[in-house]
């Protein structure tokens, strides 16, 4: 047994140490306080500072975490699940069938409360104007985790103009998919037809 304590530890390789274990679960608390006070009052009645107050944390430290009120509905981590998830398909798969394959592996594991928690999300940026407009400059950072995955299973930079295209055309049906799905489970299934559709060469 280790003599030192739990912040001077190593960690286990692919374990977090507990810095970063802490900040998962404020930026989680930060989040299900949030969604708590949208259901109960509403969206635009919701404050920060209110946020905050129910979190136990102050202003400047939601704002450490969400730059804005509308990235505590759209910032969560499923896009870099979603990129692990890629790279731990076979080295044979071409990129968009890695892709298509690591979807089912991205949503395994998450609990009923974060699977709510995506339906919700989903919900207000189809709804709330100021969420719909931020959750396009959300798309946009993620445009990057996916070129970089798609980049390394390519052996590519993730400027290459093929590399961003692909990713491009990637995240255009996920867009396409989030809109028009009315829940969850509808939204993964667009997903699937639509990397399908593109893997098969957008056959019209």
């Amino acid at each position: 047994m280790s003599a030192l304590p739990d912040d001077q530890q190593t960690p286990a390789p692919g374990r977090p140490g507990l810095r970063e274990r802490k900040k998962a679960r404020t930026r989680a608390a930060i989040r299900e306080h949030a969604f708590r006070l949208f259901r109960e009052q509403g969206y635009d009645a919701t404050t920060v500072d209110q946020i905050a107050d129910a979190a136990e944390v102050s202003p400047s430290t939601f704002f450490r975490y969400f730059p804005t009120k509308e990235d505590v509905v759209l910032q969560d981590d499923m896009d870099t699940r979603w990129a692990d998830a890629v790279r731990a398909q076979a080295p044979g798969l071409s990129p968009l069938a890695a892709l298509r394959a690591a979807i089912p592996a991205t949503f395994a594991g998450l609990a009923p409360g974060q699977l709510q928690l995506l339906q919700e999300s989903s919900e207000l940026a189809t709804s709330v104007p100021a969420v719909r407009a931020r959750f396009l400059d959300e798309f946009g950072r993620t445009i990057g985790v996916v070129a970089a995955a798609v980049a390394e299973r390519s052996g590519r930079d993730p400027s290459d103009p093929a590399v961003l295209t692909l990713a491009g055309a990637v995240m255009g049906v996920v867009m396409a998919a989030w809109f028009a799905a009315g829940d969850l489970p509808g939204m993964m299934a667009l997903l699937q037809q639509g990397l399908a559709l593109l893997e098969e060469g957008l056959p019209l």
